[in-house]
């Protein structure tokens, strides 16, 4: 017989292992090379000493000279709110008793919801390891025909509940996306307006300023970082370059060099937009190069750079690369994905005045990056490669002559 009680055990018994699993391996190819800790969680803050440089205490001297000084570790403070991460799930009563003596309905019903809250919520994890940590998914530039016009669309997709904020207000609250016209970067919502703002930005639905510190807020030219100002402590700066060009072996290679000479970093794990690995794609095409392909944990495949998994990622802005060394982050989290639980250790509460019955997921977690200046961005790559084996032809005189360059072709 199934009931209430039923479904809330399923809930903790039966589904939190395995949905835990899936958003901790399985979510994003990057989240899978960061380390998980409960260390250093202080109450709802994370307070952690970040090493900088090297220890003071090695020299060289004479036979009986005086020894080094103990000059040891130079640290410096860490200091990071824990963000609170909610997926929730509905049920109504009507679904429930409509079960309650077909046990395989019922369990179609529970794994639809949950298969719904995996994807909502890998979705949005892997967005925010890419994000600053505002929630910003887009800025809006217009709206006509029924369609919001902004400037990408690759944080959006159907079905997602978000809000609008001008200056400072709320434009719009809870709209629900009902279709993303991704050629044209727009997109509809439910209800009617009348016009939205140029200027105003979109975000997940009270998620402004609530979403963990991802890889936008490092790279960002923010005043704070870590609760520590950037204009005091110059290494809080990673490398970035925004020059427009092609993308190569040598342009990847010069900034490894850089942070393994200038920062003591090994680069273990490169991430680009789709449009960035296919025009990396064109180059060792071009060079008649093989494309070597790995498998990382959690299935996810990545072209091989010299050993380092090169992998594509939808959130990373269509003309960029990021270069990082995974060691250097660590998710602190208070606790694992749990079930919110009432007084009575119930996960299903009937929402007040409703016949529904809620579960909420509920993660406290912060990314912290112990070394921001042992990693890199490249920006401004182009979408094409030339191919440096074209063959010009000239006519003069109704005599065609042809030429090479030195390659070899």
């Amino acid at each position: 017989m199934v009931n209430l009680e039923t479904a809330d055990n399923a809930l903790k018994t039966v589904y939190l292992g395995v949905v835990a699993n899936q958003l901790n391996v399985a979510a994003n190819p990057l989240l899978t090379k960061i380390k998980r800790s409960s260390k250093d969680v202080w109450g709802k803050e994370v307070r952690k000493l970040a090493p900088i440089g090297l220890n003071g205490g090695v020299g060289a001297g004479t036979e009986t000279g005086q020894l080094p000084g103990a000059n040891g570790n130079n640290y410096a403070q860490f200091v990071a709110e824990l963000k609170n991460l909610y997926g929730k799930i509905e049920i109504s009563d009507k679904a429930i008793r409509s079960s309650a003596s077909n046990i395989g309905a019922f369990v179609n019903l529970l794994q639809d919801e949950m298969e719904g809250l995996v994807k909502a919520s890998t979705f949005n994890l892997g967005r925010m390891l890419y994000g600053d940590g505002t929630g910003k998914l887009a800025t809006c530039s217009g709206y006509a025909d029924g369609y919001i016009s902004c400037d990408k669309v690759n944080n959006l997709v159907e079905g997602m509940t978000i809000d609008i904020f001008g200056t400072s207000l709320p434009v719009i609250n809870r709209a629900r996306i009902t279709h993303v016209d991704r050629p044209n970067k727009r997109f509809a919502i439910n209800g009617t307006i009348s016009s939205v703002p140029n200027g105003s930005i979109v975000y997940v639905q009270n998620s402004k300023n609530c979403e963990i510190t991802g890889l936008g807020a490092i790279f960002s030219d923010s005043e704070y970082l870590y609760g520590l100002k950037r204009a005091d402590h110059k290494w809080l700066s990673p490398y970035s370059s925004a020059t427009e060009t092609e993308i190569s072996d040598v342009l990847i290679q010069s900034a490894i060099d850089f942070l393994d000479e200038n920062a003591d970093s090994k680069i273990n794990f490169i991430s680009c937009s789709a449009n960035v690995r296919r025009a990396y794609q064109s180059y060792l095409a071009a060079y008649r190069s093989n494309v070597d392909v790995m498998t990382l944990e959690g299935g996810f495949k990545a072209i091989s750079y010299n050993g380092i998994p090169l992998v594509t990622d939808r959130f990373v802005d269509s003309d960029t690369m990021y270069l990082l060394n995974t060691n250097d982050f660590v998710l602190h989290e208070l606790c694992d994905w749990k079930w919110l639980e009432g007084e009575s250790g119930h996960v299903l509460k009937q929402s007040p005045n409703y016949a529904v019955y809620t579960a909420t997921l509920v993660k406290y977690a912060e990314l912290i990056c112990d070394k921001p200046n042992g990693q890199a961005k490249i920006s401004g790559i182009k979408g094409t490669v030339t191919n440096p084996f074209h063959i010009t032809v000239e006519c003069t005189n109704s005599t065609a002559s042809s030429g090479s360059d030195d390659t070899g072709a």
